[in-house]
């Protein structure tokens, strides 16, 4: 038996929806052996998962959203780093209900990278997603020696608003250590860096950007990319803008890019470096899930992941969920047996939120009866 599930936002870590799963079985099946393997996708959750699956959490203190300074955690084994953007300039960085659309930055997410080389990764894979930020990477960067000037040779302000006023770009002090290593960018998303699919159109909103924001954010990402052909070259520079990723968490996809990044599905990476497919081949059952299991679910999030490798090596897989958004037709193209949402146990979908744990317990009793009695 293997648990991989994914977080319920808001109500339960990934590893506390693995121990409640577990919990459950063993209530009606005492002596089953259970694997848990928590997974994410990239977004926040991608350190913790990594440091369940056995890397070394480590700490650093480097710059949030706002320019505070914040306790960030990576993960680190055998020279692998797994180094997470919301840890530094995540939403969850921001005071309650305080955003920044225009002025967060991603300087504190760079400061992660560079740690990460510090500590001697030779491999990164960077998980971006859950940003409080639109500045495309202009921060992370800086953080790594980039230069962005305005015309009177001072450095931008911080933001995605300020690189309207971005005069040069200079590249040549980024840090030489990131040519010896493999960057892999791991998100969920594939959204170019501007225009109506673009960083700024898409996810701006859930950043606190008004229409206004928007527009002022799409136009100042398109000047930073135009302003970047002087650099990379206009080629270059315009493939990056347009490639799978480059939209992911703000417009940091076109940063990573820019510094040699190798785009993937997050979910496909973070298998890779948990383990999934060795713990995959020990199991009978597989149990994954998420908070919502619904359209997005099937766009790259954590439980398709699953679900797509598990039936890959005919392996059955049926998911919790928090909420159930899908038909049963749709499940089982997906690869899902079943699904199993708490609102089935408990129709009160407050009373899901506050108490998710003993419910989930509740659904997994339900899983061991229907599939292993």
């Amino acid at each position: 038996m293997l648990v991989a599930a994914d977080k319920f936002k808001g109500s339960l870590t990934a590893v506390e929806v693995a121990e409640r799963v577990t919990a459950g079985l063993r209530r009606v099946l005492p002596g089953l052996e259970v694997e848990a393997l928590p997974v994410a996708d990239g977004g926040d959750g991608t350190v913790a998962a990594a440091v369940a699956a056995g890397f070394e959490r480590r700490e650093v203190r480097v710059a949030g959203p706002l320019g505070d300074e914040v306790t960030a955690a990576y993960a680190l084994r055998e020279g692998t780093a797994v180094v997470e953007m919301a840890e530094a300039s995540g939403l969850q960085r921001l005071p309650a209900g305080v955003f920044a659309p225009l002025t967060a930055s991603t300087f504190g997410s760079g400061e992660l990278l560079r740690a990460a080389l510090d500590a001697g990764a030779r491999t990164i894979v960077f998980g971006v997603g859950g940003s409080a930020t639109t500045d495309g990477g202009a921060g992370m960067l800086s953080a790594l020696g980039a230069r962005f000037l305005d015309a009177d040779g001072e450095p931008v302000p911080p933001g995605g608003g300020g690189l309207a006023g971005l005069a040069t770009a200079d590249l040549s002090g980024l840090d030489p250590r990131l040519t010896e290593v493999e960057l892999v960018l791991a998100s969920d998303v594939d959204n170019p860096l501007t225009g109506p699919k673009g960083a700024a159109a898409v996810y701006g909103p859930q950043k606190g950007a008004s229409p206004d924001d928007v527009e002022t954010l799409d136009t100042a990402l398109a000047h930073f990319a135009k302003v970047l052909e002087g650099e990379a070259g206009p080629k270059a520079a315009e493939q990056h803008q347009a490639s799978p990723g480059a939209g992911a968490a703000g417009g940091i996809g076109y940063g990573a890019l820019l510094l040699g990044a190798r785009f993937r599905p997050g979910i496909e990476v973070m298998l890779d470096v948990l383990g999934f497919a060795p713990a995959l081949d020990r199991a009978d059952l597989v149990i994954t899930g998420e908070g919502s299991l619904d359209e997005q679910t099937l766009h790259g999030k954590a439980p398709a992941g699953v679900a797509a490798a598990a039936r890959a090596a005919d392996k059955d897989v049926v998911a919790v969920c928090g909420r159930l958004a899908l038909p049963p037709q749709t499940l089982g193209r997906a690869g899902f047996r079943r699904a199993y949402p708490l609102t089935d146990a408990e129709p009160d979908v407050a009373k899901c939120i506050a108490e998710a744990g003993p419910i989930l317990e509740r659904v997994a009793e339900r899983i061991a009866r229907d599939f292993l009695t």
